[in-house]
């Protein structure tokens, strides 16, 4: 789709990915609502876009709340005039832990914004995007969602249902003016790490082991695939590397995974 002036919803739009998505949509002279559930960062992102801001609304809110979402469809809505787009990009990890060791808040917590969240704002938003010529919904999984992350299980399990999801949509909606887009970007280099209560040394460790690449080239292979309506987008060479060993070998895979992870972050 062409994105100058469509109106494009983004969510997780305060840091990371979600504001360099943001940024790389106003550069595309699209306009864009950016949502997140943390008002400060939403103002970086304000400053961030410099010139570029008279296109750019900011909302806050809690995906993992369907009241808020409906909200937030309602208040695009009435400041725009239209929805064309969204981008599913919010998300958060629970603490590098093995499964037996989360407790209920942090389970809770991954589903509901990884998994419900995403959920939500299709609900919310599909109505909208019907009634528009051309859309396009963008769902981020992960490469944990292509495959078993030892101490990450449920967010790759919450990943792995955005995964699902996603393609039970395009196939929905295949015939229809809703182009569907799901991204999978490998290790990148962002804060998620740290918004998940787990130990500061861990994720410093973590990292040192496997730094990411960076928000901003994530963020330009998503509006690309927006553009030519890519529904598979697979992103970082170790995504695309591990992503095709499971296939290959995929107990091997899950095996070597789990010895990796607890090399590095041992129990």
């Amino acid at each position: 789709m062409q994105l100058a002036d469509k109106v494009v919803v983004v969510t997780g739009g305060g840091n990371g990915i979600g504001q360099q998505i943001v940024l790389a949509l106003l550069a595309k002279d699209a306009i864009v609502a950016a949502a997140d559930i943390n008002s400060t960062a939403l103002d970086a992102t304000w400053t961030a876009a410099g010139a570029q801001a008279s296109r750019l609304s900011l909302h806050t809110g809690d995906i993992s709340s369907r009241e808020s979402v409906q909200q937030l469809a309602t208040t695009v809505v009435e400041q725009h005039g239209q929805v064309d787009a969204i981008v599913n990009n919010a998300g958060v990890i629970h603490p590098f832990a093995s499964f037996h060791r989360l407790d209920d808040a942090a389970i809770d917590r991954v589903l509901n914004v990884n998994l419900h969240g995403t959920i939500h704002m299709i609900r919310a938003f599909m109505p909208l995007l019907l009634a528009r010529p051309e859309a396009h919904i963008v769902n981020v999984s992960s490469m944990g969602g292509l495959f078993a992350f030892p101490k990450q299980t449920l967010y790759g399990a919450s990943k792995a249902a955005v995964k699902l999801l996603s393609e039970g949509l395009y196939a929905e909606l295949r015939r229809s003016n809703i182009g569907v887009s799901v991204v999978y970007p490998g290790a990148v280099k962002t804060n998620i790490s740290h918004n998940c209560d787990a130990h500061p040394e861990k994720m410093e460790k973590f990292e040192r082991f496997h730094p990411g690449i960076s928000p901003a080239k994530v963020a330009r292979r998503i509006v690309r695939a927006m553009e030519k309506n890519q529904f598979r987008v697979v992103i970082g060479l170790d995504s695309r590397f591990l992503g095709l060993l499971y296939r290959l070998l995929p107990t091997t895979t899950i095996r070597m995974m789990g010895r990796l992870i607890q090399l590095v972050m041992p129990d």
